[in-house]
C-alpha cells in the first residue's frame, strides 16, 4: 500500500534498495553531445557543460490527488522523488558556495509533466527530462518498467565539466542524499 503523503515518508516502511547492477563504469566517465529539454525551456548539451554539475536522477514524481503505480512502495528505491528534490532545493544556495554551477533533476518523464513539480514545489534549478532513454542507455544507468513507463532508478552523478567525477547509488533515503553530495563537495 502507497503512503499518502508525497512530502512525509517513513522510510522505514519503504524496502531499502539493493545495489543490484555495478556502475563502475561511471568513473571518470566521459559524456559526449547529449542534448535534453529543461523545465526552463531550453535544451542543454551535457557535453558543453562547464565547472561542477550535480545532476540527481530518479524515476517518477508523483501529483498531488493522483494516484501513484499500484505498490510503487514496495518497489525498492522507487519512492521519494519530491523529498529528494525538496532537499537538493532546500539546500540550492549551499551547493552554489561549493561551487556548483548546474543542478539538475532528470526523470524520463515529459517537460510538459515535470514542469507541474518545479512550479509547485518552487524548484530555483531546471528539471532535464530523458523521455527517450538517451542518457540513460549511454551511461548504462539501471532502469524499470512499470505500469508500461520505462523509470530510471535513482542515482546521483557529479561531473566536472563533462566528465563523472562521483556516482552515488544506490540512493537510500532519497532526501538524505543532499548530505551525501555536500559531505563529498567539501572534501
Amino acid at each position: 500500500m502507497n503512503q499518502k503523503n508525497l512530502h512525509n515518508v517513513d522510510w522505514s516502511k519503504i524496502p531499502k534498495p539493493l545495489e543490484d547492477v555495478k556502475l563502475d563504469h561511471l568513473n571518470n566517465f566521459l559524456i559526449k553531445k547529449i542534448i535534453l529539454s529543461g523545465t526552463d525551456g531550453k535544451d542543454y548539451n551535457l557535453e558543453k557543460l562547464e565547472g561542477l554539475s550535480v545532476i540527481y536522477v530518479y524515476p517518477m514524481t508523483g501529483q498531488p490527488n493522483t494516484a501513484l503505480p499500484k505498490d510503487w512502495d514496495e518497489i525498492p528505491g522507487a519512492r521519494g522523488c519530491t523529498p529528494q528534490s525538496c532537499s537538493f532545493r532546500d539546500n540550492f544556495s549551499e551547493l552554489k558556495k561549493l561551487n556548483v554551477k548546474n543542478i539538475f533533476g532528470l526523470s524520463s518523464q515529459s517537460n510538459t509533466y515535470q514542469k507541474e513539480l518545479v512550479e509547485r514545489l518552487h524548484l530555483p534549478y531546471p528539471v532535464l527530462s530523458d523521455e527517450k532513454l538517451i542518457f540513460a542507455n549511454l551511461l548504462k544507468l539501471p532502469t524499470f518498467k512499470v505500469d508500461n513507463m520505462n523509470l530510471i532508478k535513482r542515482v546521483t552523478i557529479i561531473l566536472k565539466d563533462n566528465k563523472i567525477i562521483k556516482y552515488f547509488y544506490p540512493v537510500f533515503p532519497p532526501d538524505q542524499n543532499i548530505n551525501d553530495v555536500i559531505f563529498w563537495l567539501r572534501q
